[in-house]
């Protein structure tokens, strides 16, 4: 199997990309009511496969979006899907949608949920060009959901708020776009979480935001290498006045920024403590800790 044609889990089937089919009557396609999650593969082995499956769950709990597989089941759904694509480097993705009603029913409880895994060539945020010289980012004037409108520790799959920032920043013809939330406090951006390193500590906002694995793996990485590291409120301020600030993402993994709002990060160049932290995450990468096989030995 090539990357131009990967297969697709939909609905309990492997098909072709191309053969990928999914009604439009599902309210997932309707009014984004799905969550999801997104893993990567990296040398032929899932990343924290457990801890973004744990993740899917607590999303459809909090969503009352029933799995139509077990967590085991859905692994292996995970896992032969990335073989059966064959990437050694891939991009993973695992959509659960709350699913079809019967035709002229309104009431959500009756939906039969949906289950969608792809797994294609792994994606960059920033291209390792931009994270070698560091991205250039901008603050959206679109902000953050209040947690109490939906709350970001839900992957939802409801994400115009984000879109209209990622234009936003495209049309500044900014690399990426930084969010706040109503009070003016960082939270993330559109799929990524935020560092700010001052003083050669690192610091990332605590609420208001997607718990990301990556993040949490920068967290273990400094604990595991004696830096300083810990959940701090930060504003706008913070981030013009930081020595450094770094993104953090399956999609890329440690991505510096170099300029926000057009003012320079530092000296202009991804600092010391980013560099540190995403070659640790890289070794890390490399080896073959946290990571769940998806071929046989010697494939």
């Amino acid at each position: 199997m090539d990357d131009e044609s990967p297969i697709v889990y939909v609905n309990g089937e492997y098909v072709a990309r191309d053969q990928a089919r999914i009604s439009i009557f599902d309210v997932g396609f309707l009014r984004g009511d799905a969550v999801f999650d997104t893993t990567s593969a990296w040398n032929g082995r899932i990343f924290k496969l457990p801890a973004h499956l744990e993740r899917l769950e607590l999303s459809l709990r909090a969503a009352r979006i029933p799995c139509p597989l077990s967590l085991k089941e859905l692994r292996d759904v995970i896992v032969e899907t990335a073989r059966r694509g064959r990437l050694r480097n891939a991009y993973i993705q695992t959509i659960v949608t709350r699913g079809e009603p019967p035709v002229g029913v309104r009431d959500l409880t009756q939906c039969r949920p949906g289950l969608i895994v792809f797994a294609i060539p792994y994606v960059w945020i920033l291209s390792e060009e931009q994270i070698r010289v560091g991205g250039r980012a901008m603050i959206a004037s679109t902000r953050a959901l209040p947690v109490q409108c939906l709350d970001p520790k839900i992957k939802s799959l409801s994400r115009l708020h984000f879109d209209l920032a990622i234009l936003q920043g495209k049309a500044a013809g900014m690399d990426v776009s930084l969010m706040l939330d109503l009070d003016g406090r960082v939270t993330e951006g559109p799929g990524f979480n935020v560092f700010v390193v001052k003083r050669g500590e690192m610091f990332s906002p605590p609420e208001g935001i997607l718990m990301g694995i990556t993040r949490q793996t920068v967290f273990e990485l400094a604990a595991e290498h004696h830096l300083p590291a810990r959940e701090a409120q930060l504003t706008a301020y913070d981030l013009y006045a930081a020595d450094e600030v770094f993104l953090t993402s399956t999609a890329g993994g440690i991505m510096p920024l170099v300029e926000i709002d057009g003012r320079p990060i530092g000296d202009g160049k991804p600092g010391p403590v980013s560099q540190r932290i995403h070659d640790l995450y890289w070794a890390l990468r490399e080896s073959a800790r946290d990571g769940t096989p998806i071929f046989s030995e010697g494939v």
